[in-house]
């Protein structure tokens, strides 16, 4: 990784001393893994503190029973919160990350991270992305614990377009439901003319109809 591309996608990083710049390209670990691959799971230990290069990181909770709740998504240039509390409270990690696509990330070894975090600079970072996902799983919360898994479908929905490429499993995923009931509400869905149900797609026909029904109270 030439320190360049990596200030790019971080730019905090270029606000550091040249010299702690530098040790943190020649100390990082950096691999590519493919799709679908598990970055990292439940009472492992975290290794360091990731910088997605490429790629995209799936964050989950799983249940006892098997099922999925997405918690969020970290794109490059970002990082995760999970791993940051992780080695702030020197605990394991309590969640997975599954790969989306083949992704690139960085690990900076834990003495660097602690070293990192006396520089305000990289302190206020840490401390803006907890600010910043901990608005996103209170979202979450809300969604799951007030809004009827049909108005979430709907919602879902119409963030995708018109031709929703998905299977019914990976809709329930999203929604860390079981692929049973959201193939009970399509159906519903179809029959009130709202959708098109093709094989692995979803065609939005009436997106005022899905609006009205995501916003029902």
């Amino acid at each position: 990784m030439i320190l360049a591309d990596l200030l790019a996608l971080y730019p905090v990083l270029g606000k550091l001393p040249p010299s702690l710049q530098q040790r943190i390209v020649d100390t990082m670990q950096t691999m590519t893994v493919p799709g679908a691959t598990a970055v990292f799971d439940e009472r492992q230990p975290c290794r360091g503190f990731p910088f997605v290069l490429a790629g995209a990181i799936r964050v989950v909770k799983l249940s006892a029973s098997g099922r999925e709740l997405p918690l969020y998504r970290v794109l490059a240039g970002e990082s995760c919160i999970i791993s940051s509390s992780c080695l702030l409270g020197h605990a394991d990690y309590n969640a997975r990350g599954i790969s989306e696509g083949e992704t690139t990330l960085a690990l900076l070894p834990r003495p660097l991270f602690d070293e990192m975090l006396g520089t305000p600079v990289f302190r206020d970072f840490v401390f803006s992305l907890f600010s910043e996902r901990m608005a996103e799983l209170m979202q979450l919360v809300e969604e799951v614990a007030f809004r009827k898994l049909d108005q979430r479908l709907a919602a879902l929905l119409l963030g995708k377009g018109r031709l929703v490429h998905a299977t019914h499993q990976q809709l329930a995923d999203e929604l860390g439901s079981v692929r049973e009931m959201v193939s009970r509400l399509l159906k519903g869905f179809a029959e009130q003319g709202l959708v098109r149900l093709g094989r692995e797609q979803v065609e939005v026909l009436d997106a005022p109809g899905l609006r009205k029904l995501a916003s029902v109270t």
